[in-house]
């Protein structure tokens, strides 16, 4: 039987592994990248999978000014689109994350 001083030392180098771990994937969300459509491909939002815009594409054809209120619903839908496919892949990549450090599905760890 173990002692207390030993299951200690045990938990703490879990959670050590489990930080390092969860730190990790969280430099890869950041390194995956995303791109969020909207208007059939006029406006196009590139971002990581942790949220951060990398760039923005928006068609010519949309620089008018009677296309103003157009531009700015069509890149706030792309943003949403971006926005959504990051938060998938990142809920896939922290579920591997998560499978590797033998937690089960779903669970919450506080980072």
């Amino acid at each position: 039987m173990k002692s207390m001083e030993e299951m200690i030392k045990a938990a703490q180098a879990a959670a050590e592994t489990i930080s390092k771990q969860m730190n990790e994937t969280q430099a890869k969300l950041d390194a995956l990248e995303v791109k969020g459509v909207s208007g059939g491909g006029l406006v196009q939002i590139r971002a990581s999978a942790k949220g951060r815009v990398i760039g923005v594409e928006i068609d010519e054809s949309l620089l008018t000014p009677a296309e103003k209120g157009v531009l700015e619903d069509l890149i706030a839908a792309a943003f949403n689109d971006a926005r959504a496919k990051a938060d998938e892949v990142a809920g896939a990549e922290m579920a591997k994350a998560q499978c590797g450090l033998g937690l089960p599905p779903g669970f919450k760890l506080p980072f």
